[in-house]
């Protein structure tokens, strides 16, 4: 059993940054895909970026790229979506994602979910 737990989330300013964090626990955290996704109030929870188990495969959603970014350090069992550019449309709880099927564009892909992190922008 794997635990996810986000942090990083805030206020900030449109076109500014943020990094959030992915911290896992309960399972080895190299055998896992990992995924970022977002929930907009009244939206469906929707995929943003996908990174494979060494980290040399990502998968972004066209509404993110070149803006956002995903990585891992697979030795502090931590994934990091850096989010650059922000818009308020951008605003959204974000999660962290585990999945061992190599495939990340859908939330059936997934085994294991964090709780999520709010991501406000607003001026």
């Amino acid at each position: 059993q794997v635990q996810l737990v986000e942090s990083g989330g805030g206020l900030v300013q449109p076109g500014g940054s943020l990094r959030l964090s992915c911290a896992a626990s309960g399972g080895t955290f190299s055998n896992y895909g990992m995924g970022w996704f977002r929930q907009a109030p009244g939206k469906e929870r929707e995929f943003v970026l996908g990174i494979n188990w060494s980290g040399r495969s990502t998968y972004y959603a066209d509404s993110v790229k070149g803006r956002f970014t995903i990585s891992r350090d697979n030795a502090k069992n931590t994934v990091y979506l850096q989010m650059n550019s922000l818009k308020p449309e951008d605003t959204a709880v974000y999660y962290c994602a585990a999945t061992r099927t190599g495939r990340y564009q859908s939330l059936i892909d997934y085994d294991y979910w964090g709780q999520g992190t709010q991501v406000t922008v607003s001026s």
